[in-house]
């Protein structure tokens, strides 16, 4: 597994490597030519509507029907599954192995041994709803619909996204009326990346 792990590195090195190069030649053309850069950049200002793409998706599909006419069987399967879920996660799972599976006897091996026993144990956790969901489901599916009609809430979110469909000119203006500053920046922020991500292949 650490070849992977190697492999997933390096890639991420060689993309940061790839972004500071731009990031430098965007900077570079930003100092020495503005107008061109603007070109590019109104060249490349697309705007693309995914609106009729996705409408498919928000669709209400009922499924209490289905849920509740067979209340035993998928009572059953729910509370089977976390049963067999949280014996898994409290006797069965070694955290630490399982960690060294992907770093082995790496440096950040302990940061992502707490990383992985706090997903444990929010597994554990979403287990025993599960199993509660599932006898709830068994014995008071009556109960269990009344709860569902208590959380099953419409948020629209609509409104949100439309905010965020609108394009910023001011930033470009910000951009194009301080060119030397911000080409400055991009360039030795870009010069960091570039020579950490190549220390780093070297290394």
């Amino acid at each position: 597994m650490e070849i992977f792990w190697d492999i997933a590195l390096h890639t991420v090195e060689i993309l940061t490597l790839l972004f500071g190069v731009l990031g430098m030649a965007f900077s570079l053309l930003l100092l020495f030519s503005p107008r061109l850069t603007k070109s590019i950049g109104s060249f490349f200002n697309r705007s693309i509507s995914v609106e009729s793409k996705i409408n498919i998706l928000d669709k209400d599909i009922p499924t209490e029907a289905l849920i509740y006419s067979h209340h035993v069987i998928f009572g059953l399967c729910l509370v089977a599954g976390s049963i067999f879920a949280l014996i898994f996660f409290f006797f069965n799972i070694d955290i630490s192995n399982f960690a060294k599976v992907f770093l082995g006897t790496r440096k950040y091996f302990v940061t992502l041994e707490i990383i992985f026993f706090f997903f444990a144990w929010v597994a554990r956790i979403a287990c025993i709803f599960g199993l509660v969901l599932g006898f709830l489901l068994l014995f008071a599916p009556l109960k269990m619909r009344a709860i569902e009609a208590k959380v099953n809430t419409w948020f629209e979110t609509r409104a949100i996204f439309e905010k965020l469909d609108y394009s910023g000119p001011e930033l470009d203006v910000l951009f194009f009326r301080h060119p030397f500053f911000f080409g400055m920046a991009g360039a030795v922020i870009s010069f960091l990346i570039i020579t950490l991500s190549i220390v780093n292949l070297l290394s």
